[in-house]
């Protein structure tokens, strides 16, 4: 694939690194046999001193032109790893320009090849390596890795919980290119939410367990992968989600001015960028509360960053009784818009709200 010019990448990610804590430990690359990986996908992993239980992953994916490194110093993954406990992955591009394949057959198949795979094979080594909790997986990308994560995400949705994608296209959509497809980046290529859902359904014939939530992000003023990219996006995971693509809620200027956040159901969220270009900043506490991380994390004495931004003041709706008698564990999910699950916890813990999608037993 080409590489992107990425100039506006840099800046944004920079400016991240300048004002993050300093993770505590360094950043691993792993040279084990991780199992197949045709296209020889780097693996780095960050490992903090405390892990959470049950304990999550998150897999973090660059933009063209970056490496693991970058990713690693250029966002506050790691350094909120140390305040909640999860494991990060960074995979790395083999390739010149250090884009992904989000483009060939192999990568749009569950278990073809590409770098897909070698990526999925990095969350089967850790659930078996670190002992990860296969529930607890999820997955996030700028720009080429936010394309990689739509693609991670139709390709093997049997392996993630939730994805966010900052500055992607829709699956499918560099398909049958030779690495790099203009149209689809200028946003001349549209489908109906049909077509694009049967895109993603056919890359894993058959398969009929859960999907991974979808949360995305992009600017207006995008002219690498140009803005209406992000409604084909918000079509085709509404389509495979099974909601409506006309939002449920919409709130101006959140969670900073210029942003609006749109919801679809519970199952999607959109947060379109006014003015800003290729590519959105990394909001890494939202990604954290999306993915349900949020709330707690292996040490009390750990100082917790604050919760993202929320458009309510008001705690989520949550039922007097739990559901089917169930009762929520420490740590686990007890409330959130959407949420069907049990609403009590187990003595002595209290659900505790996080944000309007997330309460946990804390």
């Amino acid at each position: 694939m080409v590489q992107f010019t990425l100039k506006s990448i840099a800046a944004a990610l920079l400016a991240t690194a300048l004002g993050a804590q300093a993770a505590q430990n360094q950043l691993q690359q792993v040279t084990a046999d991780i199992g197949p990986n045709p296209n020889n996908v780097g693996m780095y992993v960050y490992k903090p001193n405390k892990l959470a239980s049950p304990l999550p992953l998150i897999v973090a994916i660059h933009y063209c032109s970056g490496t693991a490194q970058a990713y690693f110093t250029g966002t506050q993954y790691a350094t909120l790893a140390d305040t909640y406990g999860y494991i990060v992955v960074y995979p790395q591009s083999p390739r010149s320009g250090t884009c992904f394949d989000v483009n060939t057959p192999q990568t749009l198949s569950h278990n073809g090849g590409g770098d897909s795979q070698g990526i999925a094979s990095m969350i089967t080594y850790s659930i078996a390596t670190y002992g990860v909790d296969p529930n607890h997986v999820f997955v996030t990308g700028t720009s080429s890795g936010a394309m990689m994560t739509n693609v991670m995400s139709g390709s093997y949705p049997n392996l993630f919980q939730a994805a966010s994608a900052y500055s992607g296209v829709a699956f499918g959509c560099f398909a049958g290119s030779n690495s790099w497809n203009s149209a689809c980046a200028d946003g001349d290529v549209s489908n109906t939410a049909e077509v694009w859902g049967n895109m993603v359904r056919a890359a894993y014939p058959g398969y009929t367990g859960p999907r991974p939530k979808m949360m995305l992000w992009h600017g207006t003023a995008d002219t690498t992968l140009y803005y209406p990219n992000y409604e084909q996006e918000i079509l085709e995971w509404t389509n495979v989600l099974g909601v409506s693509s006309t939002p449920s809620t919409t709130t101006l200027n959140d969670p900073q001015s210029g942003y609006t956040m749109t919801t679809y159901g519970s199952e999607v969220i959109g947060y379109s960028a006014e003015g800003v270009g290729h590519t959105v900043p990394v909001h890494e506490t939202i990604d954290l509360a999306f993915f349900g991380i949020t709330g707690g994390g292996p040490s009390s004495t750990s100082s917790a960053p604050p919760p993202p931004p929320s458009s309510s003041s008001a705690a989520p709706p949550v039922s007097s009784s739990p559901s089917n008698g169930a009762v929520a564990q420490h740590w686990d999910q007890c409330g959130g818009i959407g949420f069907t699950g049990p609403t009590v916890c187990a003595a002595p813990f209290v659900c505790t709200v996080s944000n309007a999608y997330y309460s946990q037993c804390l």
